[in-house]
């Protein structure tokens, strides 16, 4: 049993770099949040951000990555892009397209298989093992990776903070509370964020790397809590499982269907 408490947990030495104005070849570049809040767009509207070019080199990576498992119509069309494109020529909607296109013709099962494969193909050989020798399935290992989640997927996932959370009667800041996800924020698709992001991200932290990882999306708000140290349930069991489509802003929704065609096997 997982409580989740929302009180913030703050790692000064852990500032993700782009919330902050620097200097680059005479040049300031302000990355982040571009709101004038500063906090992500209520719901119904896209957050507007400033990439840098950190941001920038990470959708390039990634959407490479998983060009290679696009839809079979795109193949080539996605390989002339990828010449045409420079490291930092990726933008966050061009990332999500890919996203798409790796959706199409795919099962619910093979969609995730494709991103585990993106996953493990950014990684040295034998990073999971080595993984699992320095952060063992411990409340230190959890709170670690929680305080790392926050600085390196802020480009992914928008703004989040470490938050408190109690596990087995025990409370820990093993817990990651994503404001508003800038992935189903621009996706707007419930399969999306389900096959393309929680399964997969769970399963890799839990098998491959040893470290149980929960993600529970909240797709009345679009924000997620993700808990480092708790077991996730099957996929049957767990409430996503029976989320209907966002009929009116994902283009590839099914109106007529009461949980979201791309969940089911």
């Amino acid at each position: 049993m997982v409580v989740i408490s929302f009180q913030a947990v703050h790692y000064p030495a852990l500032n993700y770099c782009c919330l902050q104005r620097r200097r680059i070849g005479g040049n300031i570049i302000q990355c982040g949040i571009a709101e004038p809040s500063g906090e992500p767009a209520p719901l119904g509207q896209k957050t507007k951000y400033n990439d840098g070019l950190i941001e920038k080199a990470f959708m390039t990576l990634f959407a490479r990555k998983m060009e290679k498992f696009s839809a079979n119509s795109n193949k080539a069309a996605g390989a002339e892009v990828n010449k045409k494109k420079g490291l930092f020529d990726y933008d966050y909607e061009s990332f999500v397209d890919v996203s798409k296109r790796v959706m199409q013709g795919r099962s619910r099962v093979q969609q995730q298989q494709a991103v585990r494969e993106v996953l493990l193909s950014m990684l040295p050989p034998g990073a999971p093992a080595q993984f699992r020798k320095l952060f063992p399935p411990t409340k230190w290992a959890a709170e670690f990776n929680a305080a790392l989640t926050v600085p390196f997927f802020h480009w992914l996932v928008g703004p989040s903070e470490v938050v408190e959370v109690e596990l087995n009667g025990v409370k820990q800041r093993s817990g990651v509370h994503i404001k508003k996800c800038r992935y189903l924020e621009n996706s707007g698709c419930v399969g999306m964020c389900v096959n393309m992001c929680k399964i997969p991200t769970q399963d890799f932290f839990t098998n491959e790397f040893g470290l149980p990882l929960t993600m529970i999306p909240n797709f009345e708000d679009m924000s997620c809590e993700m808990v480092y140290g708790q077991v996730p349930p099957p996929f049957e069991e767990d409430p996503v499982a029976k989320q209907p489509c966002f009929a009116d802003i994902c283009s590839l929704a099914n109106p007529s269907s009461s949980v979201c065609h791309k969940l089911q096997a």
